[in-house]
């Protein structure tokens, strides 16, 4: 049978041929590689025995396909992405030079210990309270339609320890009338010499480094500060910030950028870190102010950094390793020392940023896989090296620098000349002079009350007390006791006003010491009071707070604008 019609077609199938044989053998192909081209092969070889068939044809189409498939052959082997059958799916807020590094550094870490390719999968679904409250409606809903909750990721890479500790405490949900209650999160169950050789202690300052039960593990270190723009600044003909108290001055209106903490676990603990440090009166009288500086409230964390570095914010408060990071960001990017970041000295406070196993994850065994790249020199060198193309130890990140501080003390001993932050954590934390667990949980409620919901208000009643002829010169906190000017006083005594909350017993509990904030959590935030008459049955008793928070401080507002306009009643 005859199987070449002329001489140019087999001249043609010939050069094909050797092309595809030359790619075989010089190039790194894999079996999927192999495949392909040998695939396109025997096509031709079985078109060859056709009895009609056009050879010139034939090449061409030859050549379409092979150029067709080009991205297939020489698809980029940096990593063993092309061949992994396990895969490592990871709930995480990070960003996105995070996870790339990450994935990176532990899909090469992990061929090279066991010989075995892997891939990350990351899922994005928001803020670290977003993907907690995901996570509990997801669990709820599960447990309440009889199927076992889980098994749609492995881990929760980010995220404060006061969120990680909500997920280890899961949902209650009533089935028949029986609570049944559920961890999101299970123990690692890491070995404790491990554990000991990572972290050294088990405390910093007044935090635990991983859960006591192992819910969870620090995989870095955060502390919380001012991102600022120096451009801005000196038009406004303000200094650099050094504490929180830059943000209350006057010259700031318009300026300040902020977060609704309801949607940032970061700026949540932000803001308490304020609290905890300057008290539950002062700490408020900061926060105030700054939102009558605000220019909005965005809901993300990542906004206040990138307004800031845009020169649509003066200052804005931030987690330590946004703010850093936009400051590299812009510098790399030619725009020199513009953005500037500071932990306010002797001011912040340091949060261990968590990792967690979620129950009935596909792969467990992986999971803890990638907790022990995060924790060793690996990992953790990821957050801190200068990126370089060609480590000459495979240690530290190819394209970031995420200028976050690591959690494994041996970095700080043995690679702090590596670092790019020249920051020991260890010895810089301090014990907060006003600690206590309960402040977190009344910061959306108040926050979102005072500011955010009465923005317009509060913004007009700063403008008529920071325009009062008698208001004094000066760029800190001015409170009541501090002027003479009866009117200006009163101004300041009404926009100063906090709430009390409402008990059972018709009195009222003065959120301004601990044990009150403590009862009130627990009557009002954790359902202690339900079926006391506070609230109706069907209502949600945190919201039913909030409104009255709102309305509270809307009053408050109102009644500095009728001071200060002298149509202040006279029952005032």
């Amino acid at each position: 049978m005859k199987i070449m019609r002329d001489v140019s077609s087999l001249v043609v199938l010939l050069l094909f041929a050797l092309i595809v044989v030359c790619m075989i053998v010089l190039l790194p192909m894999t079996a999927t590689k192999v495949l392909v081209l040998l695939g396109i092969m025997v096509v031709l070889l079985l078109c060859s025995r056709l009895s009609s068939f056009d050879w010139q044809r034939t090449a061409i189409l030859g050549s379409f396909l092979m150029v067709l498939l080009l991205p297939v052959i020489f698809r980029s082997e940096s990593g063993p992405l092309a061949e992994a059958d396990r895969t490592l799916v990871i709930i995480t807020p990070h960003n996105e030079q995070i996870r790339t590094e990450f994935a990176r550094g532990f899909e090469l870490w992990h061929e090279r210990k066991y010989d075995e390719p892997v891939s990350v999968a990351w899922n994005v679904p928001g803020g670290t309270s977003e993907i907690r409250r995901m996570l509990q409606a997801q669990f709820s809903a599960a447990i309440k339609e009889g199927r076992e909750p889980g098994g749609d990721a492995d881990l929760v890479f980010g995220g404060g320890s006061y969120e990680h500790g909500i997920l280890k405490k899961g949902v209650r949900v009533l089935i028949d009338g029986e609570p049944v209650v559920e961890s999101i999160t299970v123990p690692g169950d890491l070995d404790e010499s491990f554990l000991l050789g990572i972290y050294g202690q088990t405390m910093i300052a007044d935090k635990h480094l991983f859960d006591p039960e192992q819910y969870w593990y620090g995989t870095a270190l955060s502390a919380f500060g001012l991102v600022y723009n120096r451009d801005v600044l000196e038009d406004l003909g303000l200094p650099e910030p050094r504490t929180w108290d830059a943000m209350v001055d006057p010259r700031l209106r318009t300026w300040i950028a902020l977060v609704n903490p309801s949607q940032s676990g970061s700026i949540t603990t932000a803001f308490e870190t304020i609290l905890q440090r300057r008290g539950w009166k002062l700490g408020w009288q900061i926060l105030r102010r700054a939102s009558a500086n605000a220019r909005d409230f965005s809901a993300s964390s990542l906004k206040a950094p990138t307004d800031v570095s845009q020169g649509d914010a003066a200052v804005g408060v931030c987690i330590d390793f946004f703010g850093r990071y936009q400051s590299q960001a812009i510098a790399d990017h030619g725009g020199g020392r513009r953005v500037g970041y500071i932990d306010p000295m002797g001011d912040t406070m340091v949060d261990p940023d968590p990792i967690s196993i979620l129950r009935n994850g596909p792969d467990p065994e992986l999971s803890r896989r990638f907790i022990e790249f995060v924790l060793e020199i690996p990992g953790q060198s990821l957050w801190q090296f200068e990126p370089t193309d060609v480590p000459i130890d495979e240690l530290g990140p190819r394209s970031f620098a995420l200028r976050r501080l690591p959690v494994n003390r041996r970095m700080y001993t043995e690679y702090s000349e590596r670092m790019i932050d020249q920051i020991d954590p260890y010895e810089d934390a301090q014990f907060p002079e006003y600690p206590d667990r309960a402040m977190r949980a009344f910061i959306a409620p108040i926050f979102g009350a005072m500011a955010m919901d009465n923005h317009e208000l509060l913004m007009e009643a700063w403008d008529a007390i920071v325009s009062h002829p008698s208001y004094p010169d000066d760029s800190g906190v001015v409170t009541a006791a501090m002027v003479a000017d009866p009117q200006l006083k009163r101004m300041l005594q009404a926009f100063d006003a906090m709430p009390e909350v409402p008990a059972p017993d018709g009195s009222s509990i003065s959120l301004e010491n601990a044990q009150g904030r403590s009862v009130s959590k627990a009557g009002w935030l954790r359902g202690g009071w339900d079926g006391k008459g506070l609230w109706s049955t069907d209502a949600e008793p945190g919201r039913v707070l909030g409104q009255q928070f709102r309305d509270f401080f809307a009053d408050r507002y109102r009644q500095v604008l009728d001071i200060a306009s002298g149509s202040e009643s006279s029952n005032e």
